[in-house]
């Protein structure tokens, strides 16, 4: 992904938060906020016939150094390709770099209600850490989150 795909990558991430199963996010920021908040490694698109159908991104968890190699992901599939194997492209591309990139854990909350998004990670060996309750108010409710993550075979027995 680069800031001349930042167009079509915000046309699918508003159609994520219009669902309301997305993200606890209310507007898309634009490219200079966006690109400030994520990681500069494993920024993907899935491009068909010159038209983005969805993209991922990370996020670093914390700035401490003891969690470099752990980061939380975003993936959006565009409407009109939703069921389409977009997803799984992204995510297993996701899954590769990022372990390419020195990665051990990635993790991602999802809404309980977002079930497509959660069989998929699944499918990736992400494991449901746990749910957290009520985490933010969100379309006029209390919302929980699944938190998931998946650990990369980078994340062996200690050393020492």
């Amino acid at each position: 992904m680069t800031a001349d795909d930042w167009p079509d990558v915000a046309l699918i991430y508003e159609e994520g938060i219009e669902t309301g199963n997305a993200t606890f996010e209310t507007r898309v920021p634009g490219w200079e906020e966006w690109d400030a908040g994520h990681l500069s490694a494993c920024r993907l698109v899935l491009e068909e016939e010159g038209v983005i159908l969805g993209w991922a991104a990370l996020s670093a968890v914390s700035r401490r150094p003891v969690y470099r190699g752990v980061a939380e992901h975003s993936i959006y599939v565009a409407g009109i390709a939703r069921g389409r194997g977009v997803g799984a492209g992204l995510l297993g591309s996701l899954v590769a770099c990022s372990e390419q990139e020195g990665f051990w854990t990635l993790q991602t909350a999802i809404f309980p209600e977002n079930e497509t998004s959660i069989s998929l990670h699944a499918k990736f060996g992400f494991r449901v850490v746990g749910v957290r309750e009520r985490l933010g108010f969100h379309h006029d409710r209390w919302r929980d989150v699944v938190l998931m993550e998946r650990r990369s075979a980078l994340a062996g027995p200690a050393e020492g």
